[in-house]
């Protein structure tokens, strides 16, 4: 008689618990029982970045309304939906994003261009012009959204450029060919911050998010300038190689601020070091218009002369989402929504477009498993994002045609450039000519 051993398991284990559940699965984590378990998760990190490339729509949608180019928009802060956007044509016009209407519009705003705007508390919006006339309006919702005066005005002696109010006080700063700080109850300005002599013209000026007592400023003469209202004066500034045009500061990192700059170029400064930048975003083939930072603190969008629209992750200088249409032309305004999930952008041909911030995102109700899976294709894509076709994939991004051909030019152009330099420093004596880091070259000197 032959005795034989037989293995015996329970029949649960191998069954549902409960009618409806998945049925368990046992798995040997012995590497040596898969030998080509690594090829398979290649393959399927490879299917997910082409996935991610394949649903790829960033487009949503465009606010329409006004008759001439878009120059400035600005979100209202604790609100999701309300946006305000200002024209070429003096017209202001208060979008709700979310259900694509008019929650206010005002016509003939301003005589000539609106050149800035922003929020000012208790549901009211400040703008100013280049008819030197600063006015405030009642942003709340009401059913005639056309017909509306403002609830006060404040004359100045010269076009204004930019306009920010303060983070709690009762006060805002303008910029035309100085930087001043007004009371909203009064009708002058309190403070100048510049000299009145000086031959600069202020394009834009914004409060430190945190510092709220600290004032940034760019000008036309290439510089970089910071205040502090409760001395009244110019504490630090620095002249730089070109001028810019738009400057952001980081909502996380009070000291960080973000400069969109007229050669090609962003530049995040460390104010409590400005001898040179922490880091250069190249990409742009055209002037930089606009930037602004994520809620988050990890991106930034920035809209440029070549018509295109670029998200950026901080800390990493190439490889940006770039954004187009055939329709859009320069782009002169951008920001991020308070969510982080949407970029609004506003451009010559009148239009307000709305993005997503990652492209590839599904709007509407993800079930858990549409998640679950996401969330692995994710992991799959950081896990093999050094693999070289991964990779390539991740990082190609497709661009109009005049865009491919300008960063060809530039590309050849520098590359041009860096011979010369080699060719110089080889013909002449040791040590008089020595290379010098990209980041040294953007500032010229620093005043204090």
């Amino acid at each position: 008689m032959v005795k034989i051993s037989v293995l015996q398991h329970a029949p649960s284990v191998h069954l549902p618990a409960r009618p409806g559940d998945p049925t368990p699965t046992t798995r040997n984590l012995d590497p040596l029982m898969h030998p080509f378990a690594r090829a398979r998760e290649r393959n399927r990190a490879l299917n997910a970045a082409k996935m991610d490339r394949l649903f790829a729509k960033p487009f949503v949608g465009a606010l329409e309304g006004h008759i001439d180019a878009v120059e400035v928009l600005c979100k209202k802060p604790g609100s999701l939906s309300a946006v305000a956007s200002g024209s070429w044509d003096g017209g202001i016009i208060l979008h709700n994003v979310s259900e694509r209407k008019h929650i206010r519009r005002i016509q003939g705003a301003h005589k000539g261009k609106v050149s800035g705007l922003c929020f000012a508390q208790d549901d009211r919006l400040l703008s100013c012009g280049v008819d030197s006339k600063i006015k405030l309006w009642d942003a709340s919702p009401q059913d005639d959204i056309t017909e509306q005066r403002p609830l006060n005005e404040y004359p100045g002696k010269s076009a204004f450029n930019s306009i920010d109010h303060h983070r709690s006080d009762p006060l805002f700063a303008t910029a035309s060919n100085i930087v001043q700080i007004w009371d909203e109850t009064k009708s002058a300005a309190i403070s100048n911050l510049t000299f009145p002599t000086s031959t600069e013209t202020i394009t834009s000026v914004r409060f430190n998010l945190s510092e709220t007592s600290v004032l940034g400023s760019i000008g036309s003469d290439r510089t970089f300038t910071l205040y502090d209202i409760r001395t009244g004066k110019a504490e630090r500034r620095v002249i730089m190689q070109m001028s810019s045009n738009a400057l952001a500061w980081s909502p996380t990192f009070p000291t960080n601020v973000l400069l969109a700059s007229e050669d090609h170029n962003l530049y995040t400064f460390d104010v409590r070091q400005l001898k040179t930048p922490t880091h250069i975003y190249k990409g742009h083939v055209a002037a930089v218009m606009s930037c602004d930072w994520s809620p988050t603190g990890l991106d930034f969008v920035s809209g440029g002369w070549d018509r295109t629209v670029r998200i950026w992750k901080e800390g990493q200088g190439t490889g940006p989402e770039v954004y187009h249409t055939k329709r859009m032309q320069r782009v002169s305004s951008s920001i991020f929504t308070a969510d982080a999930r949407f970029v609004l952008t506003g451009s010559d041909d009148g239009n307000v477009r709305i993005w997503k911030a990652k492209a590839s995102e599904k709007l509407g109700i993800i079930t858990a498993r549409e998640r679950a899976a996401i969330e692995y294709r994710d992991t799959l894509k950081d896990r093999w994002k050094h693999d070289n076709e991964v990779g390539r994939i991740q990082r190609n991004r497709h661009l109009p045609k005049p865009v491919y051909q300008a960063a060809k030019l530039k590309r050849t152009m520098l590359d041009t450039r860096a011979v010369k330099e080699e060719r110089r420093r080889k013909h002449t004596r040791a040590g008089e000519s020595k290379p010098h880091a990209e980041r040294k070259k953007v500032i010229i000197v620093e005043q204090t």
